[in-house]
């Protein structure tokens, strides 16, 4: 099994003191709360009523004491002691929280008009806190949260995130009274206390959504939520934008045609870590969380491991703090939903996007150029012959963002997906001269590259329009990571510099991510090969638009392109038909031919002139987080090991689950263990008994005693669903051959195939319809009963396998 290595490449480290610009001139600290923290036993000594809080803003003194407690050898105390204001010890228990610290008590006691208050607190596995440099960093934390310089950003930087307090600095000139009444409109970041939630979900419901409030459905009740949750994912969004755009970092470019990201509202609600508030609000408004999660459609912009990888890769990249960008395509409809009829699976559209997506916002002022065919010509340019490519047809890329929180931090990272346009100046030509038809057609022809995810390509025709897909998103994103790029530099010898890749390598064979070293700064990351002409079109750009050489236009191409490669079987990997390639891009193939003349031409010095493997070597031949699988799919699972390790750290930090060898022996979590496995079977065998609708022997069709064997992933040959077929077929007679003694010894089995095969892909096709059969008769076999079962799950998709996931025993990988 091919697994993905990552590089040891660390995250950005300015993310240790996050500035992001202040929501609040009234000197709130900005302070992310993890979720599900229990509020601390609070206690005012001596029966003394808190003091009226101060008016005045004066700067108190404000001092921290670490001492070590009488009665309680397993906490660190902290002893404060400040004057008295509004909010001061919320500040200061959100500070605790944010360092990922819990409060197991406190007191407050009361000296004149001043506070002093001793909180118990632990680390996050409620040991004692010893480490004299980090005392000194939450004592920092602590004073500049409560009494900050009124001048000065302030940071502190714990080990894992950071606790900001931001105070603007306002030097507009004679626009500061401006800026001041603007700022003062916004101070505050959206409240999520039930009564702010409501407030915000009815808003929705009237004026986004445009129904009455005293009259709604769950599905635009599901809208106006959404919408409701986006409003608080911008604001991370663009402050997060802001800070990259003021730091200047490396910056990651994913660059995947396919994002197989399932339903959002979830995820999203679980990593801004406001779940239960807005579960708690819904309640008190009529409605149940989870009934409005389900009215939310799959967004299947991909198909199978490679989509879904790249989905979980954003996820992953968002919460480790990188600044990151993904990039693909908006397919107008999403993978086809699949429909099974006499074992022959057929196909319908997927109109994800009938009912509009909350998540997307349409960047219409973001558009580049696309160019196709035409002819290379030779010019001179300072004296020196450079290539033009005049093309011959042109379209627009739109750019539509979404923005991808990440769990436990403020960053949210952008995933841009393009739209194709016909381009305005060919469109309003056609419109000018009558040809209305024309310009239709135009139309058409533009938008049919962003409609559909894999067309067919038995054609010529369809292997034109997927090899446009690629290009196109290529291009458009080739753009604007060098318009990004070129905003702030000038010189591209610092190109490399500013361009970071997550560096995936292949590991065959390897059960773990294993960090692989490489020298040098890297850029671009392509995952699979739908991508890789993205080598080609940066070539292209740095030699015919910023004319530099090949040599060192080649030295950058070497330093920031990384791949990742999902199979290393031969039918795996895509081949372009060269006519096609010349016709459609002859700019790309002539540039594509010099790299591999010098590909081998490198060979010949290292090999010789083995002809033989230099032409099997030739570029050119002649003629998948933890994190949603558990927390979101499997939140039974998520409860138990929060449970026994004492925790939810492990969520953030997968290496604390070692933590569970210490229970190995356990007879209570064994227990509890097959009891959540059993729940997740029984909701997967009625969803599948509700699915087929088929009983066997007046029972359902799965039994719960039985081992799920489960192989879901695109139909594929060499995927290997026939041989796990035929392994059912060879299972289903040695069972018919056994004795009855024999039969005993044999562990039931429940078979779980699911996937789609292309439009196009006939023998996947027919190994679905063979799949069928071979389950017709062996269900109704009653001589076997529940020894063995086939059953086949239609329209698998992320919601299906948040099911399928959770309740499989075995999950077969078959290479």
């Amino acid at each position: 099994m091919a697994t993905l290595s990552f590089s040891p490449l660390k995250p950005n480290t300015l993310f240790s003191s996050f500035l992001f610009p202040s929501k609040n001139i009234s000197f709130r600290p900005i302070i992310y709360t993890l979720p599900h923290r229990n509020t601390p036993p609070l206690t005012f000594s001596a029966a003394k009523r808190p003091p009226a809080a101060s008016s005045t803003n004066s700067s108190s003194s404000v001092t921290v004491e670490t001492v070590s407690p009488e009665n309680d050898a397993n906490s660190t105390v902290f002893v404060i002691r400040a004057r008295n204001r509004t909010g001061l010890l919320q500040v200061i228990t959100r500070v605790f929280n944010i360092l990922g610290l819990s409060v197991e008590k406190a007191t407050v006691d009361f000296e004149e008009d001043y506070f002093v208050m001793t909180f118990f607190v632990t680390d996050s596995r409620r040991n004692k806190i010893d480490d004299q440099k980090s005392l000194e960093s939450i004592n920092k934390a602590l004073i500049d949260a409560i009494d900050g310089d009124d001048d000065a950003a302030l940071s502190v930087a714990p080990p894992d995130r950071g606790v900001v307090v931001r105070k603007p600095r306002l030097d507009f000139g004679e626009r500061k009274g401006q800026a001041e009444r603007m700022l003062g409109l916004m101070d505050v970041f959206l409240k999520n206390d039930p009564i702010s939630l409501q407030k915000d979900i009815l808003h929705h419901v009237e004026y986004t959504v445009a129904r009455s409030r005293f009259s709604f459905d769950d599905f635009e009740a599901y809208q106006a939520l959404a919408h409701s949750v986006r409003d608080r994912l911008i604001e991370r969004w663009h402050d997060t934008l802001i800070h990259f755009k003021k730091e200047d970092p490396k910056r990651v470019y994913f660059l995947s045609l396919e994002f197989l990201m399932g339903r959002s509202l979830s995820n999203i609600v679980i990593n801004l870590g406001i779940r239960d508030q807005f579960a708690d609000a819904l309640s008190q408004l009529g409605f149940d969380f989870e009934v409005l999660v389900e009215q939310e459609g799959d967004a299947c912009l991909g198909n199978g491991g490679l989509a879904r990888l790249s989905a979980c890769q954003m996820d992953s990249l968002a919460t480790l703090d990188y600044p990151a960008v993904g990039y693909g395509l908006r397919y107008q409809y999403g993978l086809f939903r699949q429909v099974i009829v006499d074992g022959f699976q057929h196909e319908q559209p997927d109109y994800w996007l009938n009912f509009g997506n909350p998540w997307e916002i349409e960047r219409v002022h973001i558009t580049y150029p696309v160019k196709f065919y035409g002819t290379v010509t030779d010019e001179f340019l300072n004296g020196e012959k450079c290539k033009v490519w005049v093309p011959g047809e042109m379209v627009e890329a739109v750019a539509y963002d979404n923005p991808i929180p990440g769990y436990g931090t403020r960053n949210t990272i952008n995933l841009r997906l393009w739209a194709a346009k016909p381009s305005d100046q060919h469109d309003m030509e056609s419109f000018n001269t009558g040809d209305y038809v024309d310009a239709v057609v135009n139309r058409q022809r533009a938008e049919s590259i962003s409609s559909i995810l894999y067309p067919d390509d038995r054609s010529y025709q369809g292997k034109e329009l997927r090899l446009k897909q690629q290009y196109f998103f290529v291009s458009a994103s080739v753009q604007d990571i060098f318009r990004r790029f070129k905003d702030t530099h000038k010189k591209f010898d610092e190109f490399p510099e500013k361009v970071l890749s997550c560096m995936f390598h292949v590991s065959i064979s390897a059960e773990a991510y294993v960090e692989t070293p490489r020298i040098g700064l890297v850029a671009l990351q392509l995952n699979d090969t739908h991508p890789s002409l993205a080598i080609a079109e940066v070539m292209r750009v740095l030699l015919d638009e910023e004319h530099l050489s090949w040599h060192r236009a080649w030295d950058i191409i070497c330093k920031i392109f990384s791949f990742t490669t999902h199979t290393v079987s031969p039918e795996g990997l895509e081949k372009i038909p060269v006519d096609l390639l010349g016709n459609l891009l002859p700019r790309h193939l002539e540039i594509i031919y010099d790299i591999n003349f010098n590909f081998v031409e490198e060979l010949k010095k290292m090999i010789g002139l083995d002809y033989d493997r230099l032409t099997r070597m030739s570029i050119v031949e002649e003629g998948a987080v933890k994190r949603r699988w558990i927390v979101v799919s499997n939140p039974s699972l998520c409860a138990l090991i929060s449970k026994w390790l004492g925790t939810e750290a492990w969520i953030r930090d997968i290496d604390l689950l070692i933590g569970l060898r210490d229970y190995a022996t356990n007879a209570e979590l064994h227990q509890e263990w097959k009891m959540v496995k059993k729940v997740n079977k029984i909701r997967l065998a009625e969803y599948i008994e509700a699915m087929s609708g088929l009983k066997v022997l007046k029972k359902a069709i799965v039994s719960l005693d039985a081992m799920f064997d489960v192989q879901t992933k695109r139909i594929h040959e060499y995927k290997r669903q026939l041989l796990n077929i035929l392994g059912i077929i060879h299972r289903y007679d040695c069972i018919k051959n056994m004795d009855k003694n024999d039969r005993k010894k044999v562990v039931p089995r429940v078979c779980i195939i699911g996937g789609k095969a292309a439009p196009g892909y006939e023998i996947a096709k027919k190994i679905i319809k063979l799949c069928h059969v071979v389950a017709e008769r062996i269900n109704n076999d009653n001589d076997i009963g529940d020894l063995l079962k086939l059953v086949f799950i239609p329209d698998y998709n992320v919601s299906v396998a948040e099911m399928v996931i959770p309740g499989a025993d075995l999950s077969q990988h078959l290479r």
